[in-house]
């Protein structure tokens, strides 16, 4: 009972933190967009404009709430909550930390520790689809449908080449178990000197995932409008806006965990920590590492420019479709030779 409340408690904190970061990334996004483009940025709601997520929600919340008479109001209703749905559910399975001890008891920082983590993982993500196409497909709008069928073309694509660079990976670390693999990188190298062809596949693959620039297709305001939320308002359009930032930042989560040593870092068990402290600094690393990525997909969105759809596809299935796959025979190969492959 006692680890079952545990649980609970460490799935409201994750929860509660993903929407945190996520609404200040909003302002993270817009101080560095203003860097890269010499501009000053938010600065007007509370000091260095802090207090603007907070003034975005609230201006999400009064907005009219629209519902096109000609639309089909429960899936109108249900895509925006599917698609934030999937969102939450996929930090449950990222090991956070290595373990919080009091008395005799270890808590492990991580809400559920399942033997298929990569599996759920790619599960979730393969779901989140549905929310997009559903809002899409139910607005009653063409541009909207437009939109709707890129985003699930684009997202279906890319994830083909985002599993089998993770083939590779379970080839090296023998191990579906997200927490297996974070703790294997404590005693080497990170799996990034392993896998470096897998990680750049699988970083393009999450940009594409996210629909962030330059892979933002989906919300091609030039052709489409808006995209498949342009019927949306208020909370609903929030939603939809929202779970792209939670994609981000879970998306930065399992790239740290998978092939930059999670929470591990160099020479820990050097600096003398142990226990609780050393849980700490194992945590506020792993954050330090999710900030990097983040920092990445927002200096892309502000730097590179958009690709044409027929570029986006020919990239996922005629150039990172082969890699991925010439990616899992090459370790097949280093495996059998240095006789770690049976």
């Amino acid at each position: 009972m006692e680890m079952l409340t545990y649980k609970i408690l460490l799935c409201v904190i994750v929860f509660a933190l993903s929407l945190g970061i996520a609404a200040y990334m909003t302002w993270g996004e817009r101080k560095i967009a203003a860097i890269l483009q010499d501009r000053v940025g938010p600065n007007r709601a509370g000091p260095l404009g802090l207090l603007q997520p907070l003034a975005d929600g609230i201006k999400m919340f009064m907005k009219e709430e629209m519902i096109p008479g000609q639309s089909n109001k429960w899936l109108f209703i249900l895509g925006p909550s599917f698609f934030m749905l999937t969102a939450c559910m996929t930090g449950v399975v990222i090991p956070w930390g290595s373990g919080i001890t009091v008395g005799d008891t270890v808590y492990p920082m991580q809400i559920t520790d399942i033997n298929i983590g990569l599996l759920y993982l790619l599960g979730v993500v393969s779901i989140g689809v549905y929310g997009i196409m559903i809002g899409g497909w139910a607005s009653n709008n063409k541009y909207s449908l437009l939109g709707a069928l890129r985003a699930s073309s684009q997202m279906i694509s890319y994830e083909v080449a985002m599993g089998l660079s993770l083939i590779a990976l379970v080839m090296t670390t023998g191990t579906l178990n997200l927490g297996e693999i974070a703790a294997q990188q404590d005693a080497g190298w990170a799996n990034v000197v392993y896998q470096p062809l897998g990680f750049l596949i699988f970083l393009v693959c999450a940009f594409a995932e996210t629909n962030r620039a330059p892979f933002d297709l989906p919300e091609c305001e030039s052709e489409l409008v808006g995209g498949y939320h342009t019927e949306y308002s208020s909370m609903k359009l929030g939603f939809f806006l929202f779970a792209e930032y939670i994609n981000m930042f879970i998306s930065s989560a399992v790239m740290a965990t998978l092939y930059f040593g999670g929470y591990n870092f160099p020479f820990q068990h050097a600096l003398g920590l142990e226990g609780n402290w050393l849980a700490v600094v194992q945590t506020a690393v792993l954050f330090l590492k999710i900030s990097a990525f983040i920092f990445l997909f927002m200096w892309v969105r502000w730097t590179l420019p958009r690709f044409r759809y027929d570029q986006l596809m020919n990239l996922g299935w005629k150039v990172l479709l082969p890699l991925s796959l010439a990616n899992i025979f090459i370790t097949g190969i280093v495996m059998w030779l240095t006789g770690k492959l049976g």
